[in-house]
């Protein structure tokens, strides 16, 4: 009876799924997994368990979907064949949809080892029927505050989730110090960070830093080095609590603008060059977990550096597009420490850019855009030629961009995505690069859009 209802479960995702890709419907990545969970509620654990080298399971605030994406490249390079949620559906019917996608009736998987990316939220809920093999908790960013609350509370959730894992390997970053909080205690935790003062940007928190504060004490740490938002060296100067060593560590990091970085990776297997095409600090973190990951499920070494130095970003975070013949880079921004990242990367060459900023507040995104007020869009002063303004609270972005200094000639609205896309390409001259900065869902449309004129392929068949 057990295999009939898998075996039902499987083919009604089946079905759905190809019944939403014919006629053309949104909600390919997450449908069939809704139906075939109404048929089957345990289908999750049912088919997660039948992957033969297990699941990893990956989240974080930011950077999730490229780790995820990395790690899936590491793997298939080492011969292992990858399941999972490539789009980036990362609640359990995003899941679901991505075993259905790859099992027969029977509940047998096409593929060695699941890879999923995990809503931060969502980690108590699929531990438990995953069983996974390896877990990474990448870091924590105050993020859409309407859907999670304080990060604390995030953090509190992913405690919980620890408790019922079984012999996992936790790989958690060492540098963000609420992180370092919920894995330091687990037995089988190993730590990541960066080993490199000299890419330390201040010894100061800036002013939209999140997890300051020792969650024994209450009071703030002292940094030694800051790396990104509140990641870095910190130390509790009452209790002790500090950074614990990094397991996996990158040292003599060089960032390269949009070229990436290169930088030496420390493990216990040995050290390896890495030279990686994705750009930014934040890219590197997500090298690093990704690194982790593969380690504990025993990838080599020299297969982690080959496979990351020939990745590609994912879609939507520092992808590449030619657009009749002129380069455009989309890169994903959907909170202060991310946004303001983003910000460094695309004013790093020194001259002035253009760009298109798309603020969307559709739940995906988060209802309250106060947020936006944390972002250093001070950065752009003297920094931006143009700059055109579109998404659902473009208005408001405008106001901000007037109290960050930006003259008003230098700023554009226009609400409709594609015409703002075509005004920021007319600002370009010669080999300029068009820098696209939306956020989720405004890069889900405006890549939607994208795709239908063909300039790229749908994110779900990538």
């Amino acid at each position: 009876m057990r295999n009939l209802r898998l075996g039902a479960g499987v083919l009604a995702g089946r079905l759905s799924a190809f019944i939403i890709r014919t006629v053309g419907a949104g909600g390919a990545t997450t449908m069939p997994g809704r139906i075939a969970r109404a048929v089957n509620p345990e289908i999750l654990a049912h088919l997660g368990r039948r992957l033969p080298q297990g699941a990893v399971l990956i989240t974080a605030t930011n950077g999730k979907t490229t780790t995820a994406r990395l790690l899936t490249a590491i793997l298939e390079r080492a011969g292992l064949r990858a399941v999972g949620n490539r789009a980036g559906a990362n609640l359990p019917a995003g899941m679901v949809t991505a075993l259905v996608r790859r099992s027969a009736l029977s509940g047998r998987i096409d593929g060695d080892i699941g890879v999923f990316e995990v809503d931060e939220a969502t980690l108590p809920l699929v531990v438990g029927p995953l069983r996974p093999r390896a877990v990474v908790l990448g870091n924590l960013f105050r993020d859409q505050l309407d859907r999670y609350g304080e990060i604390d509370l995030v953090a509190d959730r992913w405690r919980d989730a620890l408790t019922r894992l079984e012999g996992a390997a936790v790989l958690y970053n060492a540098d963000d110090p609420l992180v370092a909080d919920v894995g330091r205690p687990h037995p089988a935790g190993r730590p990541f960070g960066i080993d490199d003062p000299k890419v330390s940007r201040a010894t100061a928190l800036e002013h939209a830093a999140d997890g300051r504060y020792c969650y024994r004490c209450g009071i703030p740490y002292a940094y030694a080095a800051i790396y990104l938002g509140h990641l870095g060296v910190y130390r509790c100067e009452r209790c002790g609590t500090a950074r614990p060593p990094a397991a996996v560590a990158a040292e003599t990091v060089r960032l390269q603008g949009l070229a990436g970085s290169t930088f030496a990776l420390r493990t216990p297997a040995g050290r390896a060059v890495i030279r990686s095409g994705l750009p930014g600090l934040y890219n590197v973190y997500n090298v690093l977990a990704a690194s982790a990951a593969a380690l504990a499920v025993g990838v080599p070494l020299e297969e982690i550096a080959e496979a990351v130095g020939a990745f590609r970003p994912a879609f939507g975070r520092g992808e590449q597009i030619v657009i009749d013949g002129r380069r455009v880079v989309m890169l994903l921004a959907k909170n202060p420490a991310g946004f303001n990242e983003v910000l460094r990367t695309v004013t790093s060459g020194g001259h002035p850019i253009v760009g298109v900023i798309a603020i969307n507040d559709l739940t995906a995104d988060g209802r309250d855009i106060s947020w936006l007020w944390d972002v250093d869009f001070e950065l752009l002063r003297g920094r931006c030629r143009a700059v055109v303004l579109t998404g659902l609270r473009a208005p408001e972005m405008a106001v901000r961009l007037k109290y960050a200094g930006l003259d008003g000639g230098v700023v554009t609205v226009e609400p409709d995505p594609e015409r703002a896309v075509r005004l920021g390409l007319g600002q370009l001259a010669g080999g300029e690069t068009l820098y696209i900065m939306p956020t989720y869902t405004a890069m889900l449309r405006l890549r939607s859009m994208l795709t239908r004129r063909g300039y790229v392929r749908a994110y779900w068949e990538e």
